[in-house]
């Protein structure tokens, strides 16, 4: 089973990667393939509710490729992470089959609720460098998440997301005073 996992991985890479030459450099240079055969056995351990074993696996596998995956996080088959430094995956975050994701995204949460918090992501997701995709949203299968995006809806599927979402809707009076006062 294994065997067929691994070989799947590495296919994925070669396929989603055009500066992936061979099996080999894949197999011993793709620190995003490490940080998902690492956290094979720690999201097992997880299930069986050996949740500190399992988290000091995750919290090795962040220290050897610097892609931090908590152990509860759920990957499909053939998942790609490309130039992976940075990736921060969520305990309740699904990642479908297919996907590629590369550095610097987050798949994170809004909640301090022990229930689903995490983004869940469709078959063949593309999320671009330093996307933020925060809370439980969907992302249709097939959408595209642009790079630096902020994503805090729901995506249809075969959707391009881009942009960044941001203004500010409070301001702390304190800052405002601040903000006003004359010079000394």
């Amino acid at each position: 089973m294994f065997l067929k996992t691994a070989r799947e991985d590495i296919k994925a890479l070669l396929a989603k990667d055009p500066a992936a030459r061979s099996w080999l450099e894949v197999l011993l240079c793709y620190p995003g393939l490490h940080a998902i055969w690492i956290h094979r056995p720690s999201h097992f351990l997880y299930k069986r509710k050996l949740y500190l074993l399992a988290r000091i696996i995750s919290h090795i596998g962040r220290f050897l490729t610097g892609i931090e995956i908590h152990p509860g996080a759920k990957f499909g088959r053939g998942v790609a992470i490309d130039h992976g430094m940075g990736i921060v995956i969520g305990e309740t975050a699904e990642v479908g089959d297919g996907c590629l994701l590369y550095q610097g995204c987050v798949l994170g949460g809004t909640s301090l609720s022990k229930g689903k918090r995490h983004p869940t992501l469709g078959k063949n997701v593309v999320v671009g460098a330093s996307a933020i995709l925060l809370g439980p949203i969907h992302i249709g299968e097939g959408a595209k998440i642009g790079a630096g995006a902020l994503v805090l809806q729901d995506v249809p599927p075969n959707t391009t997301v881009v942009g960044i979402l941001g203004k500010k809707t409070v301001i702390d009076k304190d800052d405002e005073e601040k903000t006003h006062s004359p010079p000394t």
